[in-house]
Parts: C-alpha cells; structure tokens; sequence
C-alpha cells in the first residue's frame, strides 16, 4: 500500500466518522438537564419514516437536508432544527424538528410527527423497516404526549405552541416568540416531575 493511498484511506475515514458523529448527535444533546425550557405543553403525536424509499406514503427526504434517522421529528410550524424532547408515559425521548408535517392531520390536533423508532421507542412497539411502521402495538398511530422544547431553530417557523400546517406559519419569521414558562415550573421539571399541559 502506498502512502498516498493510506493518507487518502484516512483521510476519508475520518470525514466519515466526523458526519456520523455529527449525524448522531443532533437528537442527542437535545436531553440534557442544564438546558432551559423555552416551551412545554401537550399534543397527538403520529409517526413517520420518510427514508426517499417511496415506500409506505413516504414523501422523500426531510425538508431540513438530514438523513432521516431516530430522533427526527416533523412539525407543522415550529422553525427547523427545533430541538426538544417528548414525554409518554414516563418515557423521555429527544427530538429535533427535522421535516415539516404532519399536513391535514395537523388540522385535526396532530401537531407532531415522531419518527417510527422513536415512537416504537416509547410505545413498546418495534419499527419494522420493511414497512416503515410500527409492528406489535395493534395498529396504534397516534400516542398523547407532553412535549418540551429546549432549544429554538434559527430559520422560519413559529416559536410558540404549534399550529396547524394550513395556516402558513412554517413559513414565516417569528420576532415574539413564547414566553419561557416561569422558574418555578422550570425547577418542578428539573426535579423529575411530570411536565405541566398547555394553559
């Protein structure tokens, strides 16, 4: 082997690792403790898994340019790269917005779309990758859930509770996001407590 080739082996090798670090990361430092709470309250959640496949209803890719992946979540509003975490039954999953959606469903109150993974995650189910959905929870698609957001998107999109599709907000620069909810509250999270619904 020569050294050139070896340097270009490496080379790649570590631009590989770099994006997969990068990649697994994103929905990851989403569930630290130290973060503030900028908003919380209480939604349907669906799931999809928009991998470019064409398969099962997908769509394509997420608008946000990420690989679909485990911890990628869509929202009819909230600006791209939102990052937050669901909470079911007891069980806490990252998130970040990566896609927009749900559409029409969003008019009906389902306001977050969860990727299958996580939604198999949290329900007990498991994600079937032939599929695309989530086999052994008997056909359930749509959980109630309580979600925190820790960390607003630079881009458009409201930054406050979500909204459906339809109204355009996704689109739109948000200058007066929500108010972040009061210290008390924002210590009864720290300690571990159940997050308080939407007022």
């Amino acid at each position: 082997m020569s050294a050139r080739f070896g340097l270009r082996s490496l080379a790649s090798l570590t631009a590989c690792c770099a994006v997969g670090m990068t990649i697994a990361g994103t929905a990851a430092h989403a569930d630290t403790k130290d973060e503030k709470i900028l908003l919380k309250g209480s939604t349907t959640a669906s799931y999809f898994w928009d991998d470019g496949s064409g398969r099962a209803g997908d769509t394509g890719l997420p608008a946000s340019g990420k690989p679909m992946q485990k911890g990628l979540a869509a929202s009819p509003s909230w600006p791209l790269m939102t990052e937050g975490y669901v909470v079911y039954k007891g069980k806490k999953a990252p998130f970040f917005v990566g896609d927009r959606g749900p559409g029409e469903p969003s008019n009906r109150g389902i306001m977050l779309d969860l990727d299958a993974k996580t939604f198999a995650e949290l329900t007990g189910g498991t994600f079937n990758p032939n599929t695309l959905h989530v086999d052994g929870i008997g056909g359930q698609g749509h959980i109630k859930v309580e979600y925190v957001i820790t960390k607003w998107g630079p881009g458009v999109g409201k930054k406050n509770h979500p909204v459906p599709f339809s109204t355009g907000a996704w689109s739109r620069r948000d200058r007066n996001p929500a108010p972040p909810p009061e210290q008390d509250e924002q210590d009864q999270q720290a300690g571990g407590r159940s997050v308080p619904a939407a007022r």
